[in-house]
C-alpha cells in the first residue's frame, strides 16, 4: 500500500494506457456515425425516421443499463476485467454491420456496442479518477473523453470517406476489426487495476458516505441531480444530433464526403475541445462551466434548421462540439469531487445510467417529431429543452468549493 501514489504524474503510464484504450472504445461508436442511418435508407429501404433511429434508441438504453451495474460489477469482479469483458462484447459487432440481412440485425448489434460502450467506457473513466487523486480530475476527463470523441471523429470520418469510395459495406466496417484487437491486446496484458488506489484515496477523503446512492445522484442532491439532469439533456442532444444531422444533410444533397466531414467536425472539437476544458474544470466554476455549455448547445441546436451551406453546418458544428466539450469532462470532475471514493464506481454509474438514457430519449422523440411535423421540429424541440437544462443548474445548483 505504501507503494501506490495518487496523481497523474506519479501514473503517467497506465494513465497514458487507459486514455489510448480509450480511443479505441471510441471509435467503436465512430463506425455507425457518419454512414448508418443512409445505410438504413439505401441498403434496406427503411423510410420512417423513428424506424431509421432504432439503432440509437436499443444502443442507448443497452449502454445505460450496462453503466448502472458498471459500479456493483466493479466492485465485485474488478474494473480491469469489466473492461476486458466490454471489448469481448464488442467482437460481433464489426461482423454483423459487414454481413447484416435485414435492419434486425444492426439493431441486434447495437446491443452488443452498447454493452461495450456501458464497459469498457464506464471502466477506463473510472480507473483514470481512482489514478490522479483529487487533483487535476478535469484534465484526467478532459484527456480520456478527448481521445474518445476525437477518435469517434476520425473514424466517422474515415468510415464515410470509404463509404463514398468504395460503397457502405463491407470496407467501412473493417476498421472495427482493428480496434477490437488492439482493444483487447491492451487491456488483458498491460491494464492494472486500480483498487489499491482508491484504498489509499478513502484513508484520507472527509466526504461523507451517501445513503441513498441512487436518489441522492438522480436527483435529491442539488449538485448531483443537477449534474444528472444535464448529463441526459446533453446526450438527448447528441442522440438526436448522431441520427438527425445526416439525414438533414442528405435532404440537402450533400454527398456522402460531406457529410461525413460535417458529422465529424462536432465529436472533433468536442474531443480536441476537452484538452482546455476538463483543465479549466480544475480552474474556473465548475456551475459556471456546465451553464454556459449547455447554453451554447441550446443555441446552437436552436439557429441549426436555419442552416444552408457547408459553411453553416461547419460552424454550428463547432459551436455544438465546444458547448458539449466544456460540460463533458466538468460532468464527471464535479460527480467525483462531490463522492466519497467508496461510492465512486456507483455514482459514476448511475450518472451514465440517466446521461446516456439520453441517447435513447433523443432519439426517440426525434423521430417521433420528425414523423409527425417534421425534422427541423424536432431539432427546435430538443433545443429547447436543452435551454431549460441550462437554467436549471444555473438556478438549482449551488457553487462548489
Amino acid at each position: 500500500m505504501s507503494k501506490v501514489e495518487l496523481g497523474l504524474k506519479e501514473n503517467w503510464k497506465q494513465f497514458t494506457l487507459l486514455v489510448i484504450v480509450n480511443a479505441f472504445v471510441g471509435g467503436m461508436v465512430g463506425l455507425e456515425r457518419s454512414i448508418l442511418a443512409q445505410m438504413a435508407e439505401q441498403e434496406f429501404l427503411i423510410s420512417a425516421k423513428t424506424a431509421i433511429l432504432s439503432f440509437i434508441v436499443v444502443f442507448g438504453i443497452v449502454k445505460a443499463i450496462t453503466n448502472y451495474y458498471t459500479g456493483v460489477l466493479a466492485e465485485k469482479f474488478g474494473k480491469k476485467n469489466l473492461l476486458i469483458a466490454g471489448w469481448l462484447f464488442a467482437i460481433p459487432v464489426p461482423l454483423i454491420l459487414i454481413y447484416a440481412p435485414n435492419w434486425n440485425w444492426i439493431i441486434f448489434a447495437n446491443v452488443f456496442l452498447g454493452i461495450n460502450q456501458g464497459f469498457a467506457w464506464s471502466s477506463t473513466v473510472v480507473m483514470k479518477i481512482d489514478l490522479v487523486g483529487e487533483k487535476q480530475r478535469g484534465f484526467a476527463m478532459g484527456l480520456n473523453e478527448f481521445a474518445g470523441y476525437l477518435s469517434v471523429a476520425l473514424v466517422a470520418f474515415f468510415t464515410g470517406w470509404i463509404a463514398a469510395n468504395y460503397g457502405i459495406r463491407p470496407y467501412p466496417f473493417i476498421l472495427g476489426l482493428v480496434l477490437v484487437a488492439f482493444g483487447l491486446i491492451f487491456s488483458i496484458f498491460f491494464v492494472k487495476d486500480t483498487v489499491q488506489h482508491v484504498a489509499k484515496e478513502s484513508v484520507s477523503s472527509n466526504i461523507s458516505r451517501l445513503k441513498n446512492i441512487f436518489w441522492e445522484t438522480t436527483w435529491k442532491h442539488k449538485v448531483l441531480g443537477s449534474v444528472t439532469q444535464a448529463g441526459l439533456i446533453n446526450n438527448l442532444n447528441d442522440g438526436m444530433t448522431w441520427g438527425v444531422l445526416p439525414l438533414i444533410l442528405a435532404a440537402k444533397d450533400f454527398s456522402l464526403q460531406q457529410i461525413g466531414l460535417i458529422t465529424a467536425v462536432y465529436p472533433a472539437v468536442w474531443g480536441v475541445g476537452q484538452l482546455f476544458t476538463g483543465k479549466m474544470a480544475d480552474i474556473f466554476s465548475k456551475k459556471k462551466m456546465l451553464f454556459i455549455g449547455m447554453f451554447l448547445q441550446a443555441i446552437a441546436l436552436l439557429i441549426l434548421p436555419w442552416a444552408q451551406s457547408m459553411f453553416h453546418f461547419i460552424f454550428l458544428s463547432v459551436f455544438l462540439g465546444w458547448g458539449t466539450a466544456m460540460v463533458y469532462p466538468t460532468f464527471l470532475a464535479t460527480v467525483a469531487q462531490t463522492i466519497h471514493p467508496k461510492d465512486r464506481a456507483k455514482s459514476i454509474g448511475i450518472f451514465r445510467l440517466w446521461r446516456d438514457l439520453g441517447y435513447a430519449i433523443g432519439a426517440i422523440l426525434a423521430g417521433i417529431i420528425a414523423d409527425l411535423i417534421n425534422i427541423n421540429a424536432s431539432v427546435v424541440l430538443i433545443g429547447v429543452l436543452t435551454l431549460i437544462s441550462s437554467f436549471i443548474i444555473l438556478f438549482r445548483m449551488p457553487e462548489l468549493f
